[in-house]
């Protein structure tokens, strides 16, 4: 049974993500001094009284031209609402009732959604004339809380208990190796590479927000989703959006600094990784560094370049890109480059089908018995270099970890194999196993010689 929805809804800065980072116990949401921070709707899940509830952080509500980008952020949030089971209407107590908190309030009176009242910041005398203030907006008695201190919080869940009060299901812990968990893909770029568009093209609903203007997107947003692949099964996604990645020595706004480093959490969240690239503007150094970062990171990456229906020459555009990573990326070979329209859907099967075909790749497991075959095939067509005469000697190599492949190298002096035979040892490994572009790391071990410690200590 899905769980009930509580909406935080209310005009900016009233403290609605301090609260709902309350509310999930996670610092989920970005928060600042500045109004406006949150722009898309951001999900979670929280526990009160023993009762289990999904709970909505909107954007502030404002009275704006439909067309502008805090009018498109209302339809976000009355969207929100109409979907949520109650809407929690957060007020300032210490700012008082304000004609927008009026509006709200009449515009929450008919939109057909139970309504819990609550006046944040009331913790102190500051708040006492604010939260009577409030109860002049028809919505019932408000529950003082701080959302900040945590003050009033066992109020408002008693509050919200009528419609939360489901029993809290016992959560089976998921198997992340199982082929059939959810996929974690995570989309990143720079800003206006349309990864909103493409995310919303995916869910078939306008669920984020969009635009001409760059940098729309602030939180890293998690969406649950389906796709049906061309078997007709349905495949379990969560879907992450990321707020635009710009050159560090642009990023001087602080909260551009706090949005780039949720993108960058969220990359650490994700299983695999689409780097959605411009058509229209090629490869540049930023998105070089944004595939070397995920790689560093051990996710699977993948490459798709982006308004490919409005895309000039195309074809010299594809080749020069594929060389550019081939040069730029060179610890990876043949990460997959798809051709994409978020406008128009072309390709997103394609990149749904290689995004699932990476991650099993990425969460492969060798037998032993497998691994050591190879590798003595792969020591006997390229036996290992002796620098400085010291003999190398490598004895086997075992697979210690997943997600992504990772292997350890024992014997005699590996510690100095040269990193151009560890290279070639990786590259075997991808063929052989069929890993593709996916990051493979090996580890050397070699046991300490103990005559060489006798020699330390008497030196």
């Amino acid at each position: 049974m899905p769980l009930p929805t509580v909406a935080i809804i209310g005009r900016p800065n009233v403290g609605k993500s301090t609260l709902f980072n309350r509310l999930v116990g996670k610092r989920l949401a970005l928060v600042d001094d500045m109004p406006g921070v949150t722009r898309d709707r951001r999900e979670g899940e929280a526990q009160l009284l023993g009762c289990a509830f999904r709970v909505i952080d909107t954007a502030g509500f404002e009275d704006e031209d439909p067309a502008s980008l805090p009018g498109r952020m209302r339809v976000q949030t009355e969207s929100a609402v109409r979907e949520a089971d109650v809407a929690l209407f957060l007020v300032d107590a210490r700012a008082g009732v304000t004609p927008l908190d009026e509006e709200i309030a009449r515009w929450l009176r008919s939109a057909g959604t139970p309504v819990v009242l609550a006046a944040n910041k009331a913790e102190g005398r500051a708040g006492e004339a604010g939260v009577i203030e409030a109860m002049a907006l028809g919505l019932g008695e408000p529950v003082p809380i701080s959302a900040e201190h945590g003050e009033g919080v066992g109020d408002l869940s008693e509050a919200l208990q009528p419609w939360i009060d489901l029993p809290e299901e016992e959560a089976e812990d998921e198997d992340e190796d199982s082929p059939d968990a959810p996929l974690k893909l995570a989309i990143v770029g720079r800003p206006n590479a349309g990864k909103s568009t493409l995310i919303n093209k995916l869910l078939g609903e306008n669920r984020l927000l969009t635009g001409p203007e760059a940098g729309i997107t602030r939180d890293s947003i998690a969406v649950p989703w389906e796709w049906q692949a061309a078997d007709g099964t349905a495949r379990a996604v969560r879907l992450i959006d990321t707020a635009g990645m710009r050159k560090k020595a642009k990023v001087q706004d602080k909260l551009e600094k706090l949005s780039v480093a949720d993108a960058l959490r969220a990359v650490d969240f994700a299983e695999v990784v689409v780097l959605l690239l411009d058509a229209t503007k090629g490869l540049e150094v930023q998105d070089l560094k944004i595939a070397d970062r995920v790689l560093q990171e051990g996710r699977a990456l993948i490459l798709a370049l982006n308004k490919w229906d409005v895309a000039e020459d195309a074809s010299r555009l594809f080749n020069g890109v594929k060389a550019a990573l081939d040069e730029g990326l060179a610890q990876v070979k043949g990460v997959p480059l798809l051709t994409v329209s978020a406008a128009t859907g072309k390709g997103l099967d394609t990149l749904m089908q290689v995004a699932f075909e990476t991650r099993d790749a990425w969460s492969r497991r060798i037998t032993t018995g497998q691994l050591n075959r190879w590798f003595e095939r792969a020591i006997e067509a390229n036996p290992p270099p002796a620098p400085g005469g010291k003999r190398i000697k490598p004895r086997y190599v075992t697979q210690n970890k997943t997600r992504p492949p990772s292997f350890v190298l024992f014997g005699t002096r590996v510690d100095m194999l040269p990193v151009s035979y560890q290279r070639y040892l990786i590259n075997s490994l991808r063929r052989e196993f069929d890993f593709g572009a996916v990051p493979v790391r090996l580890t050397m071990r070699a046991p300490r010689n103990p005559f060489d410690r006798d020699r330390e200590q008497r030196g």
